[in-house]
């Protein structure tokens, strides 16, 4: 009675009724939608390319540094006494750059660290690190601000924000990275524990020398900060802060 219903034998394969040819097409259809890939899944993955434009944008923001300092002005008739004198004026902001080229110097390290760990890339990876490098574009930017108005907290929280961002951002792409399993898997999880580690370490030690800001002159501030990196570039043997 159902057979009568419908208008054809359900006994019969539907290929007899002529439908054959289309539901091989449809089922052909259905496949083809389950198995297309999306540009999504396409971009962010060269990992060569990220690692060429960090380098670039690193190499021209440390470039960009050395624009801060200025040459003395002084007359054409100037003696050594007065030149020597120029030149000492500039010490305060031959400091300050010192103390952002190893800024970059040292996330440089931190971030090709990260991705000479990685076995693949994804888009939102790629654009967590293009966020991290717009953090470092901005840092030519707070070390001017640093070096004309260096006694003044302002200038110096801004200065200390930024490497927040800078730290802030590379966590970000470590924690994101582990997620997505885009490292090598054999030892992730160690890797990304020392990574973090040292991040987090360094971040505490850069609020602590700001927040000194606030009882102290804004020197003793910087000059703890410079400690710091000092302490990031030669990499001394200090108990704790050799175990990352």
């Amino acid at each position: 009675m159902l057979d009568d219903l419908v208008g054809f034998n359900l006994d019969h394969p539907v290929s007899s009724y002529g439908f054959g040819e289309y539901s091989v097409i449809l089922t052909g259809v259905s496949q083809t939608g389950a198995n297309r890939r999306r540009f999504n899944e396409l971009a962010g993955t060269n990992l060569g390319r990220l690692g060429g434009i960090s380098d670039g944008i690193f190499a021209v923001g440390m470039t960009l540094l050395v624009l801060g300092l200025a040459v003395p002005a002084l007359s054409s008739g100037a003696t050594d006494g007065e030149l020597w004198q120029g030149l000492l004026k500039l010490g305060p902001s031959l400091l300050i750059y010192m103390m952002s080229f190893m800024t970059l110097g040292i996330f440089w390290v931190g971030q090709g660290s990260q991705l000479g760990q990685l076995a693949r890339s994804n888009r939102t990876y790629s654009w967590l690190q293009l966020t991290f490098l717009f953090a470092v574009t901005l840092v030519p930017f707070s070390t001017a601000l640093l070096a004309h108005f260096p006694g003044l907290r302002i200038s110096l929280v801004e200065y200390w924000l930024n490497i927040v961002l800078l730290g802030g951002m590379l966590l970000a792409g470590l924690e994101y990275g582990l997620r997505a399993h885009l490292f090598h898997e054999a030892q992730a999880r160690e890797v990304v524990r020392l990574m973090r580690g040292r991040i987090w370490i360094a971040q505490a030690l850069y609020a602590v020398a700001t927040a000194l800001s606030a009882f102290f002159p804004t020197w003793v501030s910087i000059t703890l900060i410079v400690l710091i990196q000092l302490n990031y570039v030669i990499a001394p043997r200090i108990p704790i802060l050799h175990r990352f």
